[in-house]
């Protein structure tokens, strides 16, 4: 299972963060709504699901979504932070999520 954004492919998307593996990478937070998708938040970490279990950010997430809260992740070994964060920015860009900014 994948879905695209912008010009990568994430895993996903999932349920639940429990879905996800702990392993670096960039994780999106979509809106499934009438069987479509919309970007709420994006962003990156070296742990994706531990990230996502305790995000400061879930409340936003909760508020802006029409429907089911969904999660992504685009899993980056090797990768460092910076590289993930220009990942991170290119999908800011382009989608503009309503949640958290960089």
């Amino acid at each position: 299972m994948g879905i695209r954004i912008g010009r990568w492919t994430f895993q996903g998307p999932y349920t639940s963060p429990d879905s996800l593996e702990d392993r670096p990478g960039v994780y999106a937070v979509l809106d499934s709504a009438a069987s479509q998708y919309s970007l709420l938040d994006c962003g990156e970490s070296a742990t994706v699901k531990t990230r996502l279990e305790a995000h400061d950010r879930a409340d936003c997430w909760a508020r802006t979504a029409r429907g089911r809260v969904v999660y992504a992740a685009l899993y980056t070994p090797n990768l460092r932070a910076p590289d993930r964060r220009e990942i991170e920015r290119e999908i800011r860009e382009q989608y503009s999520p309503p949640c958290g900014d960089r």
